[in-house]
């Protein structure tokens, strides 16, 4: 093994400790998106504990600390994600809150925080030039949508996912190539690398009807929990038009659709995520659902608000990079820790940040049950957060080292999605809409409003 890469294993080494005291907080203090400010406050003090500079947003969680080199290079920035999930069945989320880390994102942070501490010892960063930056970065889970709702109106964020509102805000301005590792379950290896995963638009639904006494006078009523009922039926009707090599994904839920079984239920609503493999399928996908859903309100009498907001660009996972971690891994923890696959049909705000600078994704094993779901546990955190902090460490020196040789190349080769940051927004504000999809004419015509 490569020496420099044994000295920095080491560094990782001497902070096991403060590696699993810091997975162990972090998990028994779950917080959901934008209201991870207890997860920040602990995060941030043991930064500024190895004598780094946070630098914190207006307004939200998260922060940013440097660390330079002193000799001119590119920036490396790697990632860890604050926010919990909300699992009422999980036999640990938080009572009050029902917040509990059933996708594993608080390994992110402790690995993050395992290489910032080895990094920060003394010599770690010999042989290498230009700088790193570690993020600690709000809300990926898209989630809890009516408090993000809420916080846009205040002015206080501007997107509902937080590494798109960190770039908003400028915190990837100058940043050349990313890195985060993601905590997966497998028990036969220890590292999984993949080529990319769909993206998504985040939806929200308000079927409108009109009320009545179900019993009484139910014809005097429009019921909107039909109209949802006639949508989601539309749309299992559309999935044999999805293409396959797209992984074209819709999948609804209902947070509405009554208050008393004597009424005719006035308003129902949906929450739901279009998902796809590539950007223009992602839109194409979701004309076809928002006309699906519009004239199912219409056949019925009814109404609907459609909004849409931004979610996720699809993920693509550099080839360059992939190539870095897949010698790293083979090199560090032998040739049979690491599974490659090809895709992965979730969605992730790292896809956005891969639109227009070079981004890589792994996952790391040591989680046991479901993602998401209430049996999920880490079981081997020294899986699951020392070995992901001794990667990230190491590859921070394959990048920086000899000149950035290695990381000049990655940058070179980059393809972008996008030709700027401009026209990553521009393509993302596009997305957004909110319309009232049902209008009915004098002469009994129906016009149907389901995109711009």
């Amino acid at each position: 093994m490569n020496r420099n890469y044994e000295k920095l294993l080491s560094y990782v080494e001497k902070h096991r400790e403060l590696i699993l005291k810091t997975e162990r907080y972090l998990w028994k203090h779950p917080e959901v998106g934008y209201k991870e400010w207890k997860t920040t406050e602990y995060l941030a003090e043991q930064f500024e504990k190895l004598d780094y500079t946070v630098t914190r947003p207006e307004d939200i969680t998260g922060f940013v600390a440097d660390l330079d080199t002193g000799r001119p290079g590119p920036k490396f920035a790697i990632l860890g994600e604050l926010d919990s999930l909300i699992c009422e069945t999980h036999p640990e989320a938080v009572p009050e809150t029902k917040a509990v880390h059933a996708c594993g994102h608080h390994c992110q942070t402790t690995a993050m925080l395992g290489c910032a501490a080895a990094l920060a010892e003394p010599g770690a960063l010999d042989g290498m030039c230009g700088s790193i930056r570690f993020m600690a970065v709000p809300a990926e889970e898209t989630i809890d949508l009516e408090y993000r709702a809420r916080l846009m109106e205040e002015g206080k964020i501007h997107y509902n996912a937080g590494k798109i509102e960190y770039l908003y805000r400028g915190y990837f301005d100058g940043v050349d190539m990313a890195a985060m590792v993601h905590a997966m379950t497998d028990e036969h290896h220890l590292f999984h690398l993949f080529h990319g995963g769909n993206g998504c638009i985040n939806k929200h639904f308000e079927f409108e009807g009109t009320a009545a006494h179900a019993g009484v006078a139910p014809w005097d009523g429009v019921n909107a929990l039909y109209e949802a009922n006639v949508a989601m039926t539309a749309c299992n009707a559309l999935r044999e038009t999805f293409i396959d090599k797209e992984t074209m994904r819709f999948h609804p839920i209902l947070t509405q659709a009554g208050v008393a079984a004597n009424a005719i239920p006035d308003v129902a609503k949906m929450d739901a995520y279009a998902r796809a493999a590539t950007f223009g399928q992602m839109k194409s996908l979701n004309e076809k659902i928002n006309r699906a859903l519009a004239a199912s309100a219409a056949a019925l009498g009814g109404n609907l608000k459609i909004e849409d907001k931004p979610g996720n660009m699809p993920l693509y996972c550099d080839p360059n990079l992939y190539q870095e971690c897949r010698e790293l891994i083979t090199e560090l923890f032998g040739a049979d820790a690491l599974e490659e696959r090809d895709w992965s049909y979730g969605s992730t705000d790292m896809g956005d940040i891969s639109s227009i600078i070079p981004a890589i994704h792994p996952e790391a094993a040591g989680a046991l049950g479901k993602p998401h779901g209430r049996d999920y546990r880490i079981a081997d955190p020294e899986k699951t957060c020392v070995n992901p902090a001794k990667l990230l460490t190491c590859l921070a020196y394959r990048l920086l080292s000899d000149d950035a040789a290695v990381g000049k190349k990655v940058i070179r080769e980059y393809q972008p999605v996008f030709e700027s940051r401009e026209a990553y927004f521009q393509a993302v504000n596009d997305l957004e809409l909110t319309v009232r999809a049902v209008e009915y004419q004098e002469n009994g015509d129906v016009l149907l409003h389901f995109g711009k």
